[in-house]
């Protein structure tokens, strides 16, 4: 027996296993284009900026979202030249927050450092790196300047770090 009951602003309807089994019967109703809680994308027709929008993926909101809110509104309503010049702060102010919680907010080198330290960890080579490497002045063998420049390192085809 399916039945429905309100509690507070909840409604909540509980349902049989044959109430799931029939199609639905459910007329759906056309959006409504001037409904502020439909989501409309970054910008709403008003052109304000629709903070529910999944697109900022929670930016929004968070330790750091007020931050985020006013650099992000200063870049939007920017009427500068150079669009967002005079955010500079906004965005500082918003990074310094970032900073402090980089366990929510890791930065990308964050990222690819610790990659690259997982996959060096246990590997010991000889090859030189690019940092590492000596220069002909230190190198104290002769033979060294005489190596063919069309052989490659295996660190010659890496990005740059």
């Amino acid at each position: 027996m399916s039945y429905c009951r309100e509690e507070g602003k909840d409604r909540i309807i509980f349902v049989t296993k044959e109430d799931h089994e029939t199609p639905s019967n459910a007329e759906l109703i056309a959006d409504d284009p001037n409904d502020p809680y439909e989501e409309q994308g970054l910008i709403l027709p008003n052109g304000d900026i629709n903070w529910n929008c999944p697109c900022l993926g929670g930016m929004a909101s968070g330790p750091c979202g007020s931050q985020f809110k006013e650099a992000f509104s200063c870049f939007h309503y920017s009427k500068e030249e150079v669009k967002g010049s005079e955010c500079i702060d906004h965005f500082r102010n918003m990074q310094e927050c970032m900073q402090k919680y980089p366990e929510l907010y890791p930065q990308e080198e964050d990222k690819e450092s610790s990659t690259q330290a997982e996959s060096n960890t246990g590997t010991d080579s000889a090859v030189p790196t690019e940092g590492t490497a000596l220069s002909p002045e230190t190198d104290s063998t002769p033979a060294a300047s005489s190596v063919s420049s069309d052989i490659t390192s295996p660190t010659d085809n890496q990005p740059d770090s």
